[in-house]
């Protein structure tokens, strides 16, 4: 593809240094549609970025953006705060009928901010309420968000350097598999949490990813998350799942801890529960955790109706029938799985391992930079990929929900051919 400079000046005299996407992808981007991006130019890019999963349903997906269209075009109410609206009753009625009650959870469902952090903030605030005890216990290379609580539980050096001040009330431990199954799981955990020498606070929660993303598409397994729940119930400590990236169907299921048959005493989501990658965030928790106060947490921008509108649509579109849409990400996946084993085979002393569920997929190489000369290589012929891992080591492959098997077949030779010449 034969790319022109373009006109990025602005961007790099007026913007802060802190932009970081827009400098694996130097081009302006002008409209989407699906799975695919254009420049100003009119150059196509497949997207296996998707919004950084808030984009399941492809960009500017046509029912939501009808449904939204006639929303806005009747004059219904943008901002509401946390007042009720139509909007609101739309999508919890919706949410209840489609998501919650088919799973038999019990959840209530709070608004906090409208982004995932904010709801990872409104989940530990909630756990220490509840329990009266400030220690949270995360895991090795999680990532929760950037605000200073969901900093506190994220693993990433850099990303904890920024904060500039000590992040307290946290402890890490080993997430699934960190010690290459040579040490049997939760049996440190167990140790320090009823040795009155350790030194470990009482935690009132754990919090936990299913599928790490940031931290470089690390899957637990379904008989280490109900190790971790039963853990959980046996030393009184809540169970917050992190699906704000992997919740909304990515691994299959709506909420990625269903295929290990566990109810978390607390759900973050955010994302893609718009749909349309308009900003929205839940929080869900068992009734019994509900006790809060009035305007305890809050924030201006809780109850934005554009999203709450397109979330019903997306719910009433691709969730009336879950199975279906289960069994087509899960297919969808094993055409990556297979992709990525050919892979492997041909470059057998590059890759290190690859690993995912549903549409997410990791593929690791033993030369940490290699995955961002693929990513960049990828760019140049047209794919949006990003990196993921500690050190940026694992390609990262996050594409739509509704991608096409052309669509993914296209894309993955791609991903090939940029193995292939970054070797």
């Amino acid at each position: 593809m034969t790319i022109t400079q373009p006109d990025l000046s602005v961007f790099e005299t007026l913007e802060s240094e802190v932009r970081s996407y827009c400098r694996g992808w130097p081009t302006v981007f002008d409209r989407a549609q699906g799975s695919r991006m254009y420049d100003e130019d009119g150059h196509a890019y497949l997207d296996f970025f998707a919004g950084a999963g808030s984009l399941n349903y492809g960009h500017n997906n046509p029912v939501l953006k009808r449904a939204l269209i006639d929303y806005l075009s009747r004059d219904g109410v943008t901002h509401g705060l946390d007042m009720s609206t139509t909007a609101k009753r739309s999508f919890l009625q919706t949410f209840q009928d489609l998501v919650l009650r088919p799973r038999d959870l019990p959840y209530k469902v709070m608004f906090p901010g409208p982004t995932g952090t904010n709801a990872v903030e409104s989940a530990l605030k909630l756990a220490r309420k509840v329990k009266g005890r400030e220690a949270i216990v995360s895991f090795t290379n999680a990532f929760h968000g950037m605000s200073l609580g969901s900093l506190a539980v994220t693993g990433n050096a850099f990303k904890r350097a920024g904060a500039g001040v000590p992040l307290v009330h946290g402890t890490p431990m080993p997430f699934d598999n960190y010690f290459d199954g040579t040490v049997p799981d939760f049996l440190w955990f167990e140790r320090l949490l009823e040795d009155q020498g350790s030194g470990l606070n009482k935690p009132a929660a754990v919090i936990v990813e299913t599928v790490q993303g940031e931290g470089g598409i690390n899957v637990a397994r379904p008989e280490w998350l109900r190790a971790l729940k039963e853990l959980c119930e046996r030393q009184d400590m809540l169970l917050i799942v992190d699906d704000i990236q992997m919740g909304c169907g990515r691994t299959g299921a709506f909420f990625s801890f269903e295929e290990a048959g566990i109810v978390p005493d607390i759900v973050t989501v955010s994302k893609s529960i718009s749909g349309y990658g308009l900003p929205m965030a839940l929080c869900l928790f068992k009734p019994e955790l509900d006790v809060w106060e009035p305007g305890e947490h809050n924030g201006t921008f809780r109850g934005n109706n554009p999203a709450f509108v397109t979330a019903t649509a997306a719910l009433e579109t691709y969730w009336a029938d879950g199975s279906a849409m289960e069994k087509q990400t899960r297919a969808r996946g094993e055409q990556i799985e297979q992709a990525l084993i050919s892979i492997t085979e041909e470059n057998l002393a590059d890759v290190r391992e690859y690993r995912g569920r549903g549409l997410v997929w990791g593929l690791e190489f033993h030369d940490k930079g290699r995955a961002s000369r693929v990513a960049r290589r990828a760019f140049e012929l047209g794919l949006l990929i990003e990196t993921s891992g500690p050190e940026g080591e694992v390609v990262k492959l996050l594409p739509a929900l509704t991608v096409t098997p052309e669509e993914l077949d296209e894309g993955l030779s791609v991903v090939a051919r940029a193995v292939r010449e970054t070797a």
